[in-house]
């Protein structure tokens, strides 16, 4: 039955009061962010408004670069890298933590989401003490193992927030019919936390890929980043073309919200299907 009542004074104010602070907070946290778009078309050398004009050179400055075309082949190579480690550790890290019978659950959890809770600069000092005397400082293992160690902590949440609204008795019926548990972890359990999988690895692949502290520790000039090469610019000399690949970040991280947005549907409709 529809409730036809015309809303009362009060309640309009109230709505209407909600949707000034809800715009008003969307304000403040986009407002400094697309700032830097329009200045990307900035056809003179300064990071201000107003504008001299509109322009693509910046773009086709950093596009042209060297260091910026090398810059982001290793920032995709090692993303790529510690993603794929990340989200093998992190899922089968996932499915030890929610089994009911694990032992210390409540002190191994918090251990392993650690990096994301300490200071970014701690832990950094901690890989850079760790890998030092590995050899592993100024290396593209060192950069892949401790980015990897920063994005397992994602695949470990998303997968485990998965496997607790996991149907066990599926994987009872696989054994019922004979299947191993490799077999049965394959062909029952992978399919279904798969959407939270890609959601963990997007995360672990936008951590590594959005890095600079630990990159600044660890990598050396031959595994200068997109970030690290933004730090560079930003500190030794000011250069325009930043802006530029800035507004590419933004689009790009776009992309990878809505490739979340789109694995967390197809979630919801895997549980559907399967309750």
């Amino acid at each position: 039955m529809n409730d036809a009542r015309p809303r009362l004074l009060s309640e309009r104010f109230a709505s209407a009061g909600l949707r000034l602070h809800s715009a008003l907070i969307f304000f403040f946290l986009v407002a400094p962010i697309l700032a830097i778009v329009p200045l990307s078309f900035n056809s003179g050398s300064f990071f201000s408004y107003p504008m001299q004009g509109w322009s693509l050179r910046w773009y086709e400055q950093a596009l042209s670069s060297p260091d910026w075309q090398r810059a982001f082949a290793n920032s995709l190579g090692i993303g790529a890298a510690s993603t794929l480690i990340a989200t093998v550790l992190g899922t089968f890290a996932a499915l030890g933590l929610s089994r009911p019978n694990f032992p210390l659950r409540a002190i191994v959890m918090p251990l392993i989401i650690s990096p994301m809770i300490v200071p970014i600069v701690v832990v950094a000092a901690g890989f850079y003490l760790v890998f030092a005397p590995l050899g592993l400082v100024n290396s593209y293992l060192g950069v892949v193992l401790s980015h990897a160690a920063l994005g397992t902590p994602f695949v470990v949440i998303t997968v485990t927030a998965s496997l607790l609204s996991f149907d066990q008795s599926l994987l009872r019926a696989a054994s019922g019919l004979g299947a191993q548990p490799w077999v049965a972890f394959r062909r029952v359990t992978l399919p279904l936390i798969l959407p939270a999988v890609a959601t963990g690895s997007i995360f672990a692949f936008a951590t590594s890929f959005d890095e600079v502290i630990v990159i600044l520790f660890i990598g050396g000039p031959d595994q200068r980043t997109v970030p690290r090469q933004m730090w560079s610019g930003i500190r030794d000399q000011i250069d325009p073309s930043i802006l530029a690949v800035a507004t590419l970040l933004m689009v790009f991280a776009v992309a990878l919200l809505a490739s979340m947005n789109w694995l967390r549907k197809r979630a919801q409709m895997a549980s559907g299907a399967v309750s």
